[in-house]
């Protein structure tokens, strides 16, 4: 079925209209020019703190683990099993699932509307920055938004045919939705309020497809249940319980600062727009009721979960898979508009701002690949602080290990980024040790570094070993920085400084030590700090 909005006069937004090769074209030079970007920037990025993590589980792999879901491990598995290991290895699959995104969202517009509004969006798809940079890292939410927008083409397919294959395909996308992330639970919300709220939505709840589709995506829960039971539900307590507060903090009123910030602010009214829009064409029934509804839900419940939930980590992705249909229907919608000078200047300038924007996050990727672009940002207080210092601090921790008295040394840092960097870095050929850091409860990791034995408890079982401990000020807040370097002497025994290295002009600083693993046990909180000259920041 086409929508009939498809069809409109050259007197709206004549270009809007045009010869659907020109779109084609323009796509498909776009897409291969953000292609080759990404590529360049996934060889040359050093692993960001929390890849070098989903690395070290891809070496450990399991049902699933105490932060995630087992599908990013298993993509950086796949990943290095065919290319070897490395940083773009390790990216490979996640640079391939960002790439086929647009691919998806071409698809959706081609067959609900028409050739022209599919590559325009999908065009859309490629500006929007957090879209655009999708797939330059090896994260979770990359294979979640494609299995996201894979979804909201099975289910725009499966309302309108009803077909046992578009239903299987909407069950199948929710299970790898599953195996990414717990935020799957959105979709499922979203897909309910599609059932209750629209008219459509409530003739399916008869459909034996619908039941199909459920059947299979609870299939990727599997895994997540097996894990947890085994565990104790120590991931979806972290998910739940653990990570979120629960009360109303109002800095979070914030967010769609936030959201029109990360999309340039005059294309984020132009979403909002287009999500108000789609809501006034629900009852018209299909497309407008899916996409309406798959939008407005994830980015209405976000926010509002935010007041409550997460106040401490990055959440500007969060309404990513909300973005995705509004994306297909802005073209269409934009095309119904009469073209006045007011409209088009206005429409230019928010497509120019979001072109920028897009350059701008693909130049800021760009500075902090290289030494002198991340001193540039660091200036402009802009440092990009989760990207650079691993690489010298490898070097100089390899350094020291081929020295004699350290080549039996047991390499220990003092947090979980750190310890999986360097892990990263020697390619696994030794054992890495993490102590008990805030940051390792903060993210959710400290139960899985328990599980594999790479925790405090773990080290110690080890015996009075020599130890080589790195440690990173700067992991921590300014005014914590002291209390936790003169801890470390309670941690491990005889500790004495034996190299430091300050780069980006203090902005990364690395202390390394020589020590023994001590006897008996310690308690990560609570630890008697101790005076400890060799110990200070």
């Amino acid at each position: 079925m086409r929508s009939g909005v498809g069809n409109v006069n050259a007197d709206k937004v004549p270009w809007l209209a045009a010869d659907p090769r020109s779109w084609r074209t323009v796509f498909w030079v776009a897409w291969a020019v953000v292609l080759v970007a990404r590529i360049g920037l996934a060889a040359t990025l050093a692993p960001f703190g929390d890849e070098a993590w989903y690395w070290q589980e891809s070496r450990a792999l399991d049902w699933s683990f105490s932060d995630l879901p087992p599908a990013t491990a298993l993509l950086i598995r796949l990943g290095e099993a065919v290319f070897g290991h490395g940083v773009l290895a390790m990216r490979s699959l996640f640079l391939l699932a960002g790439a086929l995104l647009p691919l998806v969202v071409l698809r959706i517009g081609r067959r609900v509307f028409d050739p022209a509004a599919g590559y325009a969006a999908a065009l859309l798809t490629l500006a929007l920055p957090l879209l655009g940079t999708l797939g330059i890292l090896a994260l979770p939410d990359v294979p979640l938004t494609l299995a996201s927008a894979c979804a909201l083409d099975a289910l725009e397919r499966a309302t309108r045919t009803r077909r046992l294959r578009d239903w299987a395909g909407l069950g199948m996308a929710l299970a790898v939705a599953w195996l990414c992330h717990y935020r799957t639970a959105m979709l499922l919300l979203t897909g309910l309020t599609f059932l209750c709220l629209a008219w459509r939505g409530r003739a399916l709840w008869s459909d034996p497809g619908l039941w199909l589709a459920l059947a299979i995506a609870c299939l990727g829960l599997i895994p997540l249940l097996v894990f947890n039971v085994e565990h104790n539900w120590v991931a979806l307590g972290f998910q739940l319980v653990e990570r979120n507060p629960w009360a109303f903090h109002a800095d979070a009123l914030v967010q769609p600062l936030e959201q029109a910030l990360v999309c340039t602010p005059l294309f984020y009214l132009l979403l909002l727009w287009c999500a108000w829009q789609g809501l006034r064409r629900v009852h018209d029934g299909g497309p407008w009721d899916v996409f309406a509804l798959c939008a407005i839900v994830p980015i209405v419940v976000y926010f509002v979960l935010g007041c409550f939930a997460d106040d401490t980590r990055f959440r500007a992705h969060w309404p990513l898979p909300g973005y995705v249909p509004l994306l297909v229907m802005l073209p269409v919608l934009l095309r119904a508009q009469t073209a006045t000078r007011q409209r088009r200047f206005a429409l230019v300038a928010a497509l120019g701002l979001l072109i920028l924007g897009d350059a701008l996050a693909f130049g800021y990727l760009a500075m902090a690949a290289v030494p002198r672009g991340a001193g540039v940002l660091a200036r402009m207080k802009a440092f990009p602080e989760h990207f650079v210092g691993w690489r010298e601090a490898a070097a100089q921790t390899q350094a020291l290990l081929s020295q004699p008295r350290f080549r039996d040394a047991v390499l220990v840092a003092d947090n979980f980024m750190l310890a999986a960097e360097l892990d990263f870095a020697l390619d696994g050929k030794s054992p890495v040790y993490s102590l008990d850091h805030p940051l390792n409860a903060k993210h959710g990791r400290a139960a899985q570094l328990a599980l594999w034995q790479r925790d405090e408890a773990g080290l110690r079982k080890l015996g009075p070993r020599r130890v080589l401990l790195l440690a990173e000020p700067t992991a921590r807040r300014e005014r914590e920085r002291e209390a936790w370097m003169q801890g470390l002497c309670a941690r491990i025994d005889g500790l004495t400084r034996v190299y430091a290295l300050d780069i980006y002009e203090g902005r990364k600083r690395y202390r390394w030590f020589s020590g023994t693993v001590p006897a008996g046990s310690a308690a990560a909180d609570g630890i008697h700090i101790q005076e400890c000259d060799a110990a200070s920041p």
